[in-house]
């Protein structure tokens, strides 16, 4: 019997709702974040069952999760950028950055798979069919200088929704990618509640505090040549899935 596939069905750009002059200007790393350079995205996902005795639109679901989450990067508005390079005068390095022009925003997809919720938590390992759920799965941070910072993919399963991000490893660690998902549920629950607010909470700090005066890191020239780029190329590890009650969490 042929195991089920992924169909993406379609997929966009999200830019945030408002554009500060903050958020004009370019994002420079520290050492610690070129030294992410070579890890892998970050990948999270929620699974949800779809609402029972409940009209569910997945068409008004994802116009509303687009929304929220173009509001959302009105605050977080580095993940809709991408990563770049200059190179320095009169020396062989480049200098990495977070550059704002030039990019379509972060990358959203809508897709489909015929399978169950149970079809995903009653096995004890993670079916192998779930890092399709991710779509810059095995990417590395050092190619964010061509795909987007941040993606987020929907999966419509029959009976319910998986909500996968992928975040640039070198943007955020994984305290800034769960007050990202938080606050994008925030934003989301008062869209719903029709407030049509863009404030959040608590707004997350962008600028890094970074030791030199010019605020930029020098990097190899080899920086430009994907083949002095270390991927990480780790063994086959299964993948356990954990049940956790509410009552004992």
């Amino acid at each position: 019997m042929k195991s089920p596939s992924v169909e993406i069905i379609s997929e966009c750009f999200i830019k945030p709702r408002f554009v500060s002059e903050e958020a004009n200007k370019p994002v420079y790393f520290s050492p610690w974040d070129i030294a992410m350079m070579s890890t892998h995205y970050i990948q999270k996902g929620l699974l949800y069952p779809l609402p029972e005795n409940q009209d569910f639109s997945i068409t008004t679901f994802l116009e509303d999760l687009k929304d929220s989450l173009s509001a959302t990067l009105t605050h977080f508005h580095p993940l809709a950028a991408r990563l770049d390079t200059v190179k320095q005068e009169n020396t062989p390095s480049f200098v990495v950055f977070i550059n704002p022009d030039n990019s379509p925003g972060a990358r959203f997809i809508h897709s489909s798979i015929n399978m169950t919720v149970v079809n995903i938590l009653t096995p004890v390992d993670v079916p192998l069919i779930v890092q399709s759920f991710f779509d810059h799965n095995k990417a590395i941070s050092y190619d964010g200088l061509e795909l987007s910072l941040l993606s987020v993919q929907v999966t419509k399963l029959i009976d319910g929704i998986f909500i996968a991000c992928s975040v640039n490893h070198m943007v955020v660690d994984g305290c800034a990618f769960w007050h990202f998902f938080n606050s994008l549920s925030e934003v989301f629950e008062s869209n719903r509640r029709n407030d049509h607010l863009v404030s959040i909470s608590r707004p997350p700090v962008i600028r890094r505090w970074i030791s030199t005066r010019s605020g930029e890191i020098l990097t190899p020239q080899s920086i430009n040549d994907d083949q002095c780029i270390e991927r990480p190329n780790p063994p086959f590890l299964k993948q356990r899935i954990f049940h956790f009650s509410l009552d004992s969490l």
